[in-house]
């Protein structure tokens, strides 16, 4: 029997509540599925996702089940850029799993379609997902446009920065702001957003070819459509999440991650679903996954195109094909099918036929000439043959730190700069944007990570130092704190353990020496005010220092943010909420 039908048994006010709601007699013995989103007026990967939600509930119908739509909306850290807003943004990602949990557990369904596209909103209906564990489909937001002359959001960060430098005049400033995003969907470039739609179809929970689509396409509604009809399908077969999503699946995802220079935040989230699926996965997965992978995605921030090009050249499956000698090609995913078979169909039935057609299309729009090949290169023409991340570690990052090295200036992967630093953004970007930062600073953001005060993006800080001809190829950005997926630069994000809890990183003073390795994987103090020192030196002046620090007070006395921050697992476990047993 299904679980809706035993809820109806043992709950008689079950049947009239939900008549009171709309639902028809006939409707009450269906298979029952749960239809979750983050719609709504909260930012454009969301509010286009009502349409979506009833495409699955259609579908949904069509095979003889019958959808209840349930919301819990996400924040945009974009729009949060630059005000302790921002600081909301990560914990969001475990309150909207909670208010999953909630709602599925409350009233149990027979399976499940999850819709979301953006930062916080994916991985928290992952996590939710994971949690609830019923048979369940997970449909993706799609990309938005790109605006006149390829405008893409992230570029704001940087016409931002240039308008404070007096480099452009507020007119076209303005313009930027009124075309960066003209659609619904994710911000048009391979930030975390989008990164994690990737993310999604990679580990076998989406339909082959779905990730990232244009917002606006009728191949998503249909997308939509289908994965509600699947949704009854997994309901009647008894296929769960947790059939679908093991360490090979992980694994496959974190390969995809290399080749697509996936946004470094991917290390905050994968580990945070695994976690959820009683599986273990961090740093040192990227790490050792990532060394030796081919890069092939030429796309923003740190390739040339928009986003939405990625669906044009094959999407997630034209990935695979180029990759798929070192994926576990054997995996299950939500079709019923193995990974292998999926690609399979995808060859045989036109898929990229016709994403060849709208490529021509966007061609024809833009007026440029780009092949597939120009979008996802060739395994044997990489980009890049080492990954996209690297996981530092020493003496100030003893569980270790995150660079995305593609999208790094190659002659900061090895050089000893000098500390200052700054125990807020704040002061950072005032010091940055006003020239009091020289070449050959390690610039330090602290007191930024879970527990310190939610670990927001250095977006803003990011920008000013890599759109800067100069700080942008000689000095680091070194943080508790986290990038968004849009940033490019010598940044350095994630420091374990964060400052509040007493992690190195808090004990740095103005002047010491910090090496930095990207290829010898280093992140160390090897200086103290200019002046080199050995490794025993460096361990007993550290110790002095520790003994005189004490952490901040909590900057947040109650709610959300008191309870993330007293509960917070450290940047490179997750920072997902842990509890003691």
């Amino acid at each position: 029997m299904l679980i809706s039908q035993k809820m109806r048994e043992l709950a008689p006010e079950l049947d009239p509540l939900r008549l009171g709601t709309g639902w028809k007699p006939e409707d009450l013995s269906k298979p029952q599925i749960f239809v979750e989103s983050t719609f709504g007026d909260s930012h454009p990967g969301s509010g286009h996702l009502d349409k979506l939600a009833e495409a699955a509930c259609r579908g949904i119908a069509d095979a003889g089940g019958h959808g209840a739509r349930y919301f819990c909306t996400d924040m945009c850290d974009g729009e949060s850029q630059g005000t302790d807003g921002i600081n909301f943004s990560l914990a969001s990602r475990e309150m909207i799993a909670n208010m999953i949990e909630i709602q599925a557990n409350a009233t149990p369904f027979d399976g499940g379609v999850f819709l979301a596209s953006c930062d916080k909103g994916l991985p928290g209906n992952l996590m939710g997902m994971a949690r609830v564990n019923i048979p369940s489909v997970m449909v993706t937001g799609g990309t938005m446009a790109a605006g006149p002359e390829l405008l893409t959001l992230e570029q704001l960060g940087m016409y931002s920065a240039k308008y404070e430098r007096g480099e452009i005049d507020e007119e076209k400033l303005n313009w930027a702001k009124c075309n960066a995003c003209p659609s619904c969907g994710a911000c048009s470039f391979i930030g975390t957003a989008s990164t994690m739609q990737i993310m999604a179809e990679a580990m076998g929970l989406t339909l082959p070819g779905s990730a990232l689509l244009p917002a606006t396409s009728p191949d998503l509604l249909d997308y939509a459509y289908r994965a509600g009809k699947q949704s009854v399908a997994l309901a009647l077969k008894g296929l769960k999440p947790s059939d679908i999503v093991t360490m090979d699946s992980l694994e496959n995802a974190i390969m995809v991650h290399a080749a697509i220079s996936g946004s470094t935040n991917t290390l905050l989230h994968l580990p945070a679903i695994a976690h959820e699926f009683g599986l273990q996965i961090d740093g040192d997965t990227f790490d050792r996954l990532h060394r030796g992978a081919h890069y092939l995605l030429d796309l923003r921030p740190a390739g040339r195109w928009p986003a939405e090009f990625f669906y044009y050249a094959g999407g997630v499956p034209a990935i695979m094909e180029e990759i798929k000698d070192v994926l576990h090609l054997d995996v299950m995913t939500v079709t019923g099918k193995t990974l292998r078979e999926n690609l399979a169909e995808l060859r045989e039935n036109g898929f990229y036929e016709r994403c060849q057609k709208w490529l021509e299309e966007a061609n024809a729009r833009y007026g440029i000439h780009l092949t597939k090949a120009d979008i996802i290169r060739p395994y044997d023409q990489a980009i890049g043959t080492d990954g996209s991340v690297a996981i530092l570690k020493g003496n100030l990052a003893p569980e270790g730190a995150v660079i995305k090295h593609t999208a790094c200036p190659k002659e900061m992967f090895s050089a000893v700069l000098s500390a200052r630093p700054f125990d807020s953004e704040e002061d950072c970007i005032d010091a940055v944007l006003h020239h009091k930062v020289k070449p050959g600073d390690a610039v330090f953001i602290r007191y930024e990570g879970p527990q310190g005060s939610g670990m927001p993006e250095m977006f803003y800080t990011s920008e000013a130092i890599s759109s800067d001809k100069e700080l942008g190829r000689s000095i680091a950005l070194i943080t508790d704190g986290r990038f968004s997926g849009a940033s490019t630069g010598p940044v350095i994000g994630h420091c374990s353990p964060e400052a509040q809890a007493g992690g190195p990183i808090a004990l740095v003073e103005d002047g010491d020496l910090i090496e930095l390795d990207v290829k010898k994987r280093i992140l160390a103090i090897v200086g103290v005010k200019g002046e080199r020192k050995t490794p025993e030196e460096i361990d007993a002046i550290l110790a002095e220092r520790k003994k005189a620090w004490k952490p901040k007070p909590r900057k947040y006395k109650r709610g959300t943010l008191r309870l993330f921050s007293e509960h917070a697992a450290s940047p490179m476990k997750g920072a997902y909420l842990e509890f003691d047993d």
